[in-house]
C-alpha cells in the first residue's frame, strides 16, 4: 500500500467485486462480515428484524456511498442489521482491518476514513432527530423535499416502514399532501 492512497484507490486496489441481483443479501443480522462496501451502483436497504419478524428500514443506501456493520468489523458480535439489494448493484468489499492499516499508514487516508465517519455520524444522527421529534407526515415531506428521486425506486411498503407507519397510514399522509 502507497503512503498517500486514497480511500477509492485503496478500494480499486484491493476491493472484492460482488454483484448482486435484486433481493440478494450481502449479509444478515448475526453475520460475521467484517468488510466495508463501497457501492458502485444499484440500491441496497439496511433493515432489522424484531424477534416477531418485524421489519424496520435503517437506511437507504445509493451508489457512492460506504456501508458495513462496525458492530462485526470490530469483532463485537455479528451484524446488528441485515443488507439487500432493491436493485441490481455492483459492490467492492474490503475488509475493515486492511482500511484500518492503511489509514495508519496514511495521513490522507486517515483523513478520508475520519470525514466518512463524520458523515455517517450526522446521517445517523439526522436519522434519529426526525424518528423522535418529527411527525410520520413532517418525516415523509422531508423525504420528499431531499430525495425525491428514491420514492421512485422503492417500494410503498419500503417507505412505510422507513416512516415507522404502515402502508395504510402513508397512503393517507400522501392523500393529505397532494
Amino acid at each position: 500500500m502507497t503512503k498517500e492512497q486514497s480511500v477509492a484507490g485503496l478500494l480499486q486496489t484491493h476491493g472484492q467485486p460482488k454483484v448482486l441481483a435484486k433481493q440478494t443479501h450481502v449479509f444478515y443480522q448475526g453475520d460475521h462480515d467484517a468488510r466495508v462496501y463501497f457501492v458502485q451502483s444499484g440500491l441496497l436497504k439496511a433493515y432489522y428484524l424484531s424477534a416477531d419478524g418485524k421489519e424496520s428500514i435503517k437506511s437507504f443506501i445509493e451508489a457512492g456511498s460506504i456501508i458495513g456493520s462496525l458492530n462485526a468489523a470490530l469483532g463485537q458480535g455479528g451484524c446488528s442489521f441485515n443488507l439487500v439489494a432493491l436493485e441490481p448493484s455492483q459492490l467492492l468489499g474490503l475488509p475493515f482491518a486492511t482500511l484500518v492499516e492503511a489509514a495508519a499508514q496514511s495521513h490522507t487516508l486517515a483523513g478520508e476514513v475520519i470525514q466518512h465517519l463524520l458523515a455517517l455520524a450526522m446521517k445517523k444522527e439526522q436519522r434519529e432527530y426526525e424518528l423522535l421529534s418529527l411527525s410520520a407526515e413532517q418525516r415523509f415531506v422531508r423525504l420528499r423535499q431531499t430525495s425525491p428521486e428514491l420514492l421512485k425506486r422503492v417500494t410503498q411498503n419500503d417507505i412505510a416502514r422507513y416512516l415507522g407507519v404502515t402502508p395504510v397510514a402513508l397512503s393517507r399522509i400522501k392523500k393529505r399532501g397532494s
